[in-house]
């Protein structure tokens, strides 16, 4: 049986996330710390992509490959909406990261 029949598990545990810290733990037991990496990555690629950040711009803070940026944007662009209604702009990403600091 296919992963996708029991996608169900793993939106499940990401709902009952109350907290960053249990979304950290959470992606920690699941994913290798190059996983997670990758995933940060993506998600900071489109929020600078939601910005109005260029390519070049991106690139050079990131790191990302062209074609992973090509993707995002793809998906930015043509995907679910899942990066436009859930990337919060990076304002709110620096009030919240300082809220978990505290």
């Amino acid at each position: 049986m296919g992963g996708q029949a029991h996608a169900h598990v793993l939106y499940e545990a990401v709902l009952r996330c109350r907290s960053q810290e249990d979304v950290e733990a959470l992606f920690a037991d699941l994913c290798t710390y190059q996983e997670q990496e990758q995933m940060i990555q993506r998600a900071y690629a489109a929020q600078m992509l939601i910005e109005g950040r260029t390519y070049a711009d991106i690139i050079a803070e990131t790191d990302i490959s062209s074609a992973t940026l090509s993707r995002v944007s793809r998906a930015l662009r043509h995907g679910s909406g899942g990066y436009r209604r859930l990337i919060p702009p990076a304002d709110e990403t620096k009030t919240v990261a300082a809220d978990a600091q505290k």
